[in-house]
């Protein structure tokens, strides 16, 4: 199993980075020993800034051949952190990789989006897709502390 979290844009030395770096090496020492590789950061950037659009083919060829594709969009599923885990840990006993797929400032290309295994979404709100990054790896470390039954999700 590979998890991927593939992003477009490229996040520089910021408290946004550090938070990341954070929260997945937390979530590197938990997931050890549950059978959950280091999560892979792949980020893609469209550098004529032709939005969605230019974005698109540059996160199609960067996609895990295989992965299960989850992109993080505002009109998806909203899991629980629990529910959320769960999917992971049977994608993990699948022996499936998973693909998490973040886009630009202007969402993800309706191609994309089609094409994906799982919408999520982390709430109503729109967030700015760099939060996105820190978010989603908020929830990788949550998802593996749930999974080894560690008491940082406290529901």
């Amino acid at each position: 199993m590979n998890i991927t979290l593939l992003a477009v844009g490229r996040l520089r030395k910021s408290p946004e980075l550090a938070l990341i770096d954070d929260y997945l090496d937390r979530y590197a020492k938990t997931g050890r020993n549950l059978g959950l590789p280091p999560v892979h950061l792949v980020e893609v950037e469209d550098k004529r800034g032709s939005g969605m659009a230019g974005e698109a083919p540059l996160i199609e060829r960067a996609l895990p051949p295989g992965a299960f594709v989850v992109m993080m969009d505002e009109r998806g599923e909203q899991p629980s952190s629990p529910d959320f885990a769960r999917r992971i840990a049977d994608l993990r006993d699948q022996g499936r990789d998973i693909c998490f797929v973040i886009g630009g400032a202007d969402g993800l290309d309706p191609s994309l989006r089609a094409r994906a295994d799982w919408q999520i979404s982390l709430g109503r709100m729109v967030w700015p897709h760099m939060l996105v990054r820190v978010m989603l790896a908020e929830q990788l470390y949550r998802a593996a502390s749930i999974l080894a039954g560690a008491p940082y999700h406290r529901a």
